[in-house]
């Protein structure tokens, strides 16, 4: 029988940043339509670990003791594009601003390039893409605004998720994407990471400070980062945990 390789598997992750070590031998399985979670106090590594794991290069992933594979494919000889087209996904902590492309010309562009057999053309994307924006609380005339440029805050996160259930990816990684958002807001995403899950079967890791997301997403697992490593994993129940005695370990 043929074993089945369908996960991204994080094995023993080591990350620097300028000389200093960052992550410390991290060990993560997702598999597809799981979610797994990481908390842990600032500067635990968590967003180091999201960056690292799509190929920033300011963070220098130790190869010799580092694994990360993607159904079975090695991802840490890839570039950035390279991962993204092999179905990996980053929703950024903050995410930058790109003047003179709009929402809608930067997803049809990024779509083409993880689909080049497309067949369908611009306008059924765009009938797609208005059609889960609006799901998602986004007008028509932010799609048509430069990427980012003087969002608000809670515009970046909704667009961020939108990039998600347009794209498509087999696994994503949430870094902080309820950060600095009011409990509407925080409905949505949590929404559109369901849907993610649900309807694309997509596998996610969420990397959070706050249980507010987890009152509406409902985790199969739970990880607790400190000092970069994992120093205890469980369900819901530890979180309830953190939210009562925060990040001291029992």
């Amino acid at each position: 029988m043929k074993k089945n390789n369908r996960n991204l598997s994080i094995r023993n992750l080591h990350v620097s940043a300028d000389g200093k070590k960052i992550v410390n031998g991290v060990s993560i399985k997702i598999k597809p339509g799981e979610i797994h979670v990481v908390m842990g106090p600032n500067g635990s590594g968590k967003s180091t670990m999201a960056q690292a794991l799509m190929g920033h290069p300011n963070f220098k992933i130790e190869n010799s003791k580092s694994e990360v594979c993607m159904d079975g494919v090695d991802l840490l000889n890839m570039s950035p594009d390279e991962r993204a087209k092999n179905g990996l996904f980053l929703a950024f902590q903050h995410p930058i601003s790109v003047s003179g492309v709009s929402v809608q010309k930067f997803l049809w562009g990024a779509y083409k390039i993880l689909n080049p057999k497309v067949k369908n053309g611009i306008l059924d994307f765009r009938k797609e893409m208005e059609l889960v924006a609006d799901k998602l609380g986004i007008s028509k005339e932010i799609l048509k605004r430069s990427l980012n440029e003087d969002f608000s805050g809670g515009e970046k996160k909704r667009v961020e998720i939108l990039q998600l259930l347009m794209l498509k990816p087999k696994y994503v990684v949430l870094d902080e994407i309820d950060s600095g958002l009011d409990v509407d807001a925080i409905k949505v995403v949590a929404d559109g990471v369901r849907r993610a899950m649900n309807e694309m079967g997509a596998g996610v890791l969420l990397i959070t400070h706050y249980q507010r997301i987890l009152e509406f997403i409902c985790p199969d697992f739970v990880h607790m980062l400190i000092d970069g490593k994992i120093v205890k994993s469980g369900g819901m129940e530890l979180v309830e945990e953190i939210e009562k005695n925060g990040y001291e370990i029992n």
